[in-house]
């Protein structure tokens, strides 16, 4: 039983409390208190002011959740943004994006993308992100430098890419950097095969083979657009998740990015293995590539988790935003207006993510002996009033622009909207130094 009466590291008192388990729970008047950077204690307001603690927060029309977790992104593409907007997802691949990756991703592209795209979400209240791109180990420096919560993809595809030169090469980095963080408090390695296009059966077989040996997750782009299946149909007469059934690669451990080509046989598929799938609204609907049936998946019982994506298909890094346009499309989608409801939608960007990387057990909802990665959003601004469902106000009538303070594992990352391990104006100009002599002339 943890010892109430010892001295707290942060007691935080706000309006509303919001755990995320139990579901559908918003606590008035409450407290939570911090040790060693662990949920201690959550109680009645009243009882916690007769608590001994380093640090109280009085938090008047604050909503306090989990941190959210961005289940899908790729960080560094930051310095992307706005570089090839209106354009299908193949053209905006082949002729944009792989062309300027060849031509400029290199370690230092990655290291200040990476940071821009922290800080960005830090701001926006993102604890914990699930990144995929280029020179993992340089992201590692920066996730770890910045003090939040990462799972790091190391990129798998069949053809050169920045930072490795075929698959053996990106699968041994991948080992090499699972070695180093094995024992890491906040980043985790997971192999990130890029689509079942991009990588044969052959890579796919290793691919499996090491996540099972080495326990490590598979986050892939998968039935992205209607295009990726009907070729894939044409080609081999199978779905691309029925082949990956095949090979092996479904289960717990797959994170499955868009599906928005789902079929009766692929839900079945989905659910049997017990396979996450991640929901990337925004970008999907950017690029034209379709519409992930939410509420169908939840209803069957298949785990939606919720990402931004990366910022040059999206175009910010903002999940809170990403989460009100995810419950918005899956009323219209559905036909049903009672389709992912705030809290749902909520829950999806917290529990679920935590759930889809394998870290529910330690993040995605406040409970004592949880991580105490947290965010405060202010519900007090005139454009948030009245308040009658301190949920359904933050979902559908707040912004980003409403996070006030973030901690990981009770450290603060942000506080009152300032950056803790973050400059701003050293971000800004370094962005755009990269623009200079990325700008097309």
């Amino acid at each position: 039983m943890p010892d109430h009466a010892a001295l707290l590291d942060l007691l935080v008192l706000p309006s509303y409390l919001v755990p995320i388990e139990p579901a559908g729970v918003v606590l008035r008047d409450h407290a939570l208190g911090v040790r060693d950077g662990v949920i201690t204690i959550i109680c009645p307001a009243e009882h916690a002011r007769t608590l001994n603690a380093k640090q109280t927060l009085e938090l008047p029309g604050i909503l306090l959740a989990p941190g959210l977790v961005n289940a899908h992104g790729h960080a560094a593409m930051s310095l992307f943004r706005g570089l090839a907007d209106d354009l299908p997802l193949m053209s905006w691949l082949q002729e944009h994006i792989w062309p300027a990756e060849g031509q400029w991703v290199n370690e230092d592209f990655v290291r200040c993308g990476t940071e821009l795209a922290v800080a960005e979400q830090v701001l926006g209240g993102i604890t914990t992100s699930a990144d995929m791109y280029f020179y993992p180990s340089i992201a590692a420096e920066v996730y770890h430098a910045a003090g939040v919560r990462a799972q790091i993809s190391v990129p798998v595809i069949d053809f050169p890419v920045p930072g490795a030169s075929d698959t053996a090469s990106a699968l041994r980095q991948g080992l090499r950097l699972h070695d180093e963080l094995k024992n890491h408090p906040r980043l985790s390695v997971a192999l990130g095969p890029h689509a079942p296009y991009t990588v044969n059966d052959d890579n796919l077989k290793q691919v499996r083979l090491l996540a099972e040996e080495c326990d490590l997750n598979i986050h892939m782009h998968i039935h992205e657009t209607a295009h990726e299946v009907q070729e894939a149909l044409a080609n081999t007469g199978q779905r691309p998740l029925a082949r990956l059934a095949e090979l092996g690669l479904l289960g717990p451990r797959l994170q499955a990015v868009h599906m928005t080509q789902i079929s009766d046989d692929d839900l079945a598929l989905l659910v049997e293995s017990n396979t996450s799938v991640i929901h990337c609204p925004e970008s999907n609907m950017k690029l034209a590539s379709g519409f992930c049936p939410v509420e169908r998946l939840w209803q069957a019982g298949v785990n939606v988790a919720i990402g931004t994506d990366g910022a040059a298909s999206n175009n910010d890094l903002d999940l809170l935003g990403e989460t009100r346009t995810a419950a918005l499309l899956a009323k219209a989608v559905s036909g049903d207006a009672t389709a992912l409801d705030a809290h749902r939608a909520l829950r999806m960007a917290t529990l679920n993510g935590a759930r889809a990387l394998g870290l529910d057990a330690q993040i995605g909802s406040l409970e004592v002996g949880k991580q105490a990665d947290m965010v405060a959003f202010d519900l007090s601004g005139l454009t948030q009033q009245p308040l009658y469902d301190p949920v359904s106000q933050l979902i559908y009538a707040s912004s980003r622009d409403c996070v006030q303070h973030v901690w990981v594992a009770g450290k603060p990352l942000l506080s009152k909207r300032q950056l803790q391990r973050h400059d701003s104006s050293a971000l800004r100009a370094a962005a755009q130094q990269w623009a200079e002599r990325i700008r097309p002339r």
